[in-house]
């Protein structure tokens, strides 16, 4: 499974940025996905995850502003973000568990996309 992140950008606060994750291979190794950023000096957190059934779970720092959504005929998830923060500005992962797995133990990982938040 190959995941292929894209979308970042510098963005204004109160900004808004769509990141899309595409995977390719064997997608039917998929089984939640998720989206993880790392700001510079700081551990990399889960902000956002779905499992294949759709259910959706969000980070305290990010819920009512960012969205999650998975296309299962397109392989693709995405990450909408709204009313974006400076503290938002981080690199970003997308990630992937297989089948019944939990997205913590997922071996799949994109490269990062940088978002950045800036006046």
């Amino acid at each position: 499974v190959q995941l292929q992140a894209s979308g970042g950008g510098l963005v204004q606060p109160g900004g808004s940025l769509r990141l899309s994750c595409a995977a390719s291979g064997s997608i039917f190794s998929i089984g939640a996905m998720g989206w993880y950023r790392q700001a510079p000096g700081k551990q990399r957190e889960l902000v956002a995850a779905i499992t294949s059934g759709g259910s959706t779970n969000y980070a305290d720092s990010v819920k009512g502003r960012f969205t999650i959504s998975r296309d299962n005929g397109k392989n693709t998830m995405y990450l909408q973000m709204n009313s974006l923060k400076p503290e938002d500005t981080a690199v970003y992962y997308c990630r992937a568990s297989r089948p019944y797995s939990d997205l913590k133990a997922g071996p799949y990982w994109g490269q990062g996309t940088l978002v950045t938040v800036s006046s």
